[in-house]
């Protein structure tokens, strides 16, 4: 399968704040990828600096092959960018900028761009002035899948809708990507939006990527554990047992191993834990495991 992204040993600097050191990623031809991470973790830096708005201090980004910084034209037009919902001409109507638009693209698809604003009963007389930030998100995401490119890169693509609207969105969404074969790269803060989306998740902590892996193998082996423990401040010495917590006696981590494994583990180090209660996870709580609650 080939890689449609490719960020090789990437590091960037915002003045002496180092963003990330020696970041690698990939984004494979045809899948729905999502990159998760907390505020400032870097999400929105990447997005810039694939899009040649930013030049990282090191490394490289590769779309189509190309370095990022430096895109043909021709690979230029098989990109479609959201970020955070912008549309320019805000005095034209839903109709009118679906027209100006048009001319500039020559694999122009209007079918698509109205498909969504009747699903989103938006009236197509009028004026992107009178929308709100949600509608006008998908306005531009509308104005993407017009282009018809093979790659869209969307920046919180659901910043403002409301849950209804954000569910229909992103089930449009799936249903496009998947039918046409499209690469989609994207990043949200409603984690939930983005387990019913993605099929690879990336998930950024400061300064790295912590796993890069489908979203269902993910889910069927991460997992959390409850359990009384007789020392509970020994299980900071284990790096399979990510964030342990104690409160009032019971105590909480988030781990890739089965119960029998963590048995094993605890018991080698002459740690008593009874009453195992074990969990499966949403994609948010198993991102809350792997990143912590703070």
């Amino acid at each position: 399968m080939n890689n449609i992204i490719e960020c090789n040993n990437l590091t960037h600097f915002y003045g002496s704040r180092c963003i990330y050191e020696n970041l690698n990623f990939n984004v494979p031809e045809g899948r729905i990828v999502g990159l998760l991470g907390k505020n400032g973790t870097g999400k929105t830096t990447t997005i810039n600096i694939l899009n040649g708005y930013l030049k990282p201090r090191s490394g490289e980004c590769l779309m189509f092959g190309e370095n990022s910084s430096r895109l043909s034209p021709g690979t230029k037009q098989k990109v479609g960018l959201l970020i955070e919902g912008h549309v320019q001409y805000s005095f034209m109507t839903i109709r009118e900028i679906e027209k100006f638009y048009s001319a500039f693209y020559p694999k122009w698809k209007k079918d698509r761009y109205y498909e969504l604003m009747n699903l989103l009963t938006i009236n197509v007389k009028q004026k992107l002035s009178q929308m709100s930030c949600g509608q006008r998100s998908q306005v531009a995401l509308g104005l993407i899948l017009a282009q018809d490119p093979e790659l869209l890169i969307l920046d919180d693509f659901s910043m403002g809708l409301d849950p209804g609207y954000r569910m229909l969105f992103v089930d449009y969404l799936s249903e496009y990507a998947r039918s046409e074969n499209k690469t989609v790269f994207v990043t949200s803060h409603i984690i939930q939006d983005m387990e019913r989306l993605i099929d690879d998740c990336l998930i950024m902590d400061y300064g790295k990527i912590i796993l890069q892996m489908p979203v269902r193998e993910l889910l069927s082996k991460f997992r959390r554990f409850r359990f009384a423990c007789d020392k509970p401040f020994m299980l900071n010495g284990f790096p399979e047992l990510l964030h342990p917590v104690t409160i009032k006696g019971r105590t909480e981590v988030y781990t890739m191993l089965g119960q029998n494994e963590l048995r094993k583990i605890t018991e080698e180090r002459n740690l008593n834990i009874k009453e195992i209660k074990e969990e499966w996870l949403t994609l948010e709580e198993a991102f809350i495991g792997l990143t912590g609650k703070y």
